[in-house]
């Protein structure tokens, strides 16, 4: 009986298979219901009663081990039929394909830190905002016909002090005006609404960055310089700027800024279409009703502001000739912008 046990163990601990079908046939051979051990434990019975002892132990102990080593070979062959078939560590790791800033956040970006660098701040506000601060502190009284230039997106149009989403980001300049203390220098970029039909050069959301600087003595001429200034530092140190009268009711003179095509500089092209400038901006000094309103002296303080459309810049900067392209969420488009920092 010691020596079948013993000879029996030691098949188990030589036992190697190379497929399913020989651990099976393993398993069956050794714990199968005509196995070589289930025959040891039938041989077990007609042992002497002071050896049953000795001998349950061993056979309990070659059951168990028998079991272990068909579980084991399973496991490897099963780990080596895995890598095999479907990992191989000679290849290349699959790349991971990494998301990219929006054209939009791009440009709006580079404005800011542009104006930065002339000691601008950055202010913010709500997209949600009152009548107050995005017309009436602004030259727009209830009556006054300018207000007819914004389709505005009312959210409670007939209540005494309306509710509505801003139209442009001045509304951030009267805040700012309200509680900043004076010299005022600061840039205010953001999301604004108005109810246009979407095309390739209009859409109801877009985004603005607007400028307004508030100190003693200042002229027309700082505003000037400041827009050259940042047309040089956006479109190269060749561009240059034209500015042709305008009205906008918050300001007064006012004007609109042209710089010269960085397509065609200035011979003219279907960009430009054929005239070398490409409007970039609205600008004009502060009204002096605006800065009363606001509670800043007039007669003491004067003040430029200007605004411009983030897509606006972004299609010139990037030649984009359709602005809903900048919504679409397109990959094939967003895609041309990861090399961009």
């Amino acid at each position: 009986m010691k020596e079948k046990i013993e000879a029996v163990l030691a098949e188990i601990e030589a036992l190697q298979c190379k497929t399913e079908a020989e651990i099976e046939e393993a398993r069956v051979r050794l714990l199968g219901k005509k196995g070589e051990i289930t025959a040891l434990f039938e041989e077990f019975r007609s042992v002497a009663p002071e050896l049953k002892r000795e001998f349950g132990q061993k056979l309990n102990q070659l059951k168990n081990a028998a079991a272990a080593k068909i579980e084991a070979i399973k496991e490897t062959l099963a780990t080596t039929s895995t890598a095999s078939s479907s990992f191989d560590a000679t290849m290349p790791g699959d790349p991971y394909l990494l998301g990219s800033r929006h054209p939009v956040s791009i440009v709006r970006k580079e404005i800011v830190d542009i104006f930065r660098k002339f000691g601008y701040d950055v202010a913010e506000g709500p997209e949600i905002e009152d009548d107050w601060h995005v017309f009436e502190a602004l030259n727009f009284p209830p009556e006054h016909p300018a207000r007819e230039m914004q389709d505005t997106f009312f959210i409670s149009a007939g209540h005494p002090d309306p509710i509505l989403l801003r139209t442009h980001t001045s509304s951030v300049q009267v805040r700012a005006m309200e509680k900043l203390p004076l010299p005022i220098r600061i840039v205010c970029p953001g999301r604004v609404f108005r109810n246009e039909a979407i095309s390739a050069r209009a859409h109801c959301i877009f985004h603005q960055v607007e400028g307004l600087y508030i100190d003693e003595n200042v002229t027309f001429a700082d505003l000037k310089q400041a827009i050259l200034l940042f047309v040089r530092e956006m479109f190269g140190a060749d561009a240059s700027i034209r500015m042709r009268p305008s009205y906008f009711p918050f300001t007064e003179p006012s004007a609109e800024v042209d710089v010269s095509c960085n397509i065609c500089h200035g011979k003219g092209c279907n960009i430009c279409k054929g005239t070398g400038w490409l409007e970039i901006m609205g600008c004009g000094m502060v009204d002096p009703n605006v800065l009363e309103a606001s509670g800043i002296d007039s007669k003491k303080y004067s003040g430029f502001a200007f605004g411009m459309g983030v897509e606006r810049i972004a299609m010139l900067k990037w030649q984009v000739k359709d602005l809903r392209n900048y919504f679409e969420n397109d990959l094939r488009f967003l895609r041309e912008f990861e090399t961009v920092i």
